[in-house]
């Protein structure tokens, strides 16, 4: 099938043939009085396949020529072009996005007739760095649109891994309540002891606060602040002297890395209802839970981040494949006002 190269698009100017490439494929937009205009990326997509033969001032081009003059034209072709192929191969139409995104996709099995745009989709290379604040801006614009977002990452030998994008808004079942008297606590080394049983049962068995040692609570620094901010709890010293809510966040900040960070993700959590404990075996800030830790799993793992934090892919990919093995859902907490959870999936398509 032929078709004319015009600056950064192809021409198909034979009725027949454009209204059949259209037909079977939903390849190009048909133009007025006939024939069908198609991008760079559906042009040399069908080059390559052999679907298409393109000439420019009637010379016939190769698909190595079709790929170089596309790449001259269309920054970061290659990597775009590896995803279109991809999910081209796949059976799902596509098209080129103008303006932030670079794919819309259809529904597979579904055409531009018939359906809407199912996923938006930003192809980049594993070595690109991505913004979670310009992350976060995608996710609410492709969610108002009643849309999914992916990403499409490109690795060194042009092998595609995809990863769903969305932001969650979660609540559980173990509402903080204040208790009727506060709970008195020890400051020994890095957790805090309460040794009262009657504070043990209300902190330990109605919201789940702190791990049972012996006949002993034993309270995390994160626990201790969210506690004392609360009014729940009193801690002395060693040598018996009263600390206050800001000394204990000090020394928490003093002890531990991102104390401040993980501190405010606690926090919020606790108020929306999910139980908080370490997720330090899983490599993460914390393992949450959505009700009771001692008949649940944890169902999420929540990693607190600055809100202009930047990451490269590769961390990205080692964080989902962890979690995916052990059957949680990650999701990275950007802390601020206001807070939110976004979350990288892996996606099959």
């Amino acid at each position: 099938m032929p078709g004319e190269l015009r600056g950064d698009t192809v021409v198909i100017e034979d009725q027949k043939e454009g209204t059949q490439l259209y037909n079977k494929g939903n390849f190009g937009y048909p133009m007025k009085g006939g024939g069908l205009e198609l991008d760079l990326l559906e042009a040399t997509f069908l080059t390559e396949c052999d679907r298409l033969q393109v000439t420019r001032g009637g010379s016939p081009m190769s698909f190595r020529e079709m790929f170089q003059h596309s790449s001259a034209q269309y920054e970061r072709f290659d990597v775009s072009y590896l995803v279109y192929r991809d999910m081209r191969n796949r059976g799902f139409v596509v098209k080129e996005e103008s303006g932030h995104f670079d794919l819309s996709v259809f529904p597979r099995g579904f055409t531009m007739s018939n359906s809407r745009p199912m996923y938006l989709v930003r192809a980049v290379s594993e070595r690109d760095i991505l913004d979670l604040d310009v992350f976060s801006k995608e996710v609410s614009h492709t969610e108002s649109k009643g849309k999914k977002l992916l990403y499409g990452v490109v690795d060194e030998e042009g092998d595609l891994t995809y990863y769903h994008m969305s932001s969650r808004d979660l609540s559980g079942s173990v509402l903080h309540s204040s208790s009727k008297y506060v709970a008195n606590g020890s400051l020994i080394g890095e957790r805090v002891l309460v040794f009262e049983k009657s504070q043990i049962e209300y902190l330990r068995e109605r919201e789940y606060y702190g791990k049972m040692m012996g006949e002993v609570l034993q309270l995390s620094l994160m626990e201790c602040c969210f506690l004392m901010e609360m009014g729940d709890l009193e801690v002395t010293s060693q040598s018996g002297e009263k600390i206050s809510s800001e000394d204990m966040t000090d020394i928490g900040m003093r002890t531990q890395e991102e104390f401040d960070l993980r501190l405010a993700a606690f926090r919020d959590l606790r108020k929306r209802g999910m139980v908080v404990k370490t997720g330090f075996k899983y490599g993460a800030h914390f393992r949450v839970y959505d009700g009771s830790p001692d008949s649940d799993h944890a169902k999420y793992l929540v990693h607190a981040v600055p809100r202009d934090k930047t990451m490269m892919w590769p961390e990205i990919s080692r964080t989902v494949r962890l979690s995916g093995g052990v059957k949680k859902e990650i999701l990275f907490c950007r802390t601020g006002e206001p807070m939110e959870y976004l979350e990288f999936k892996w996606f099959r398509p």
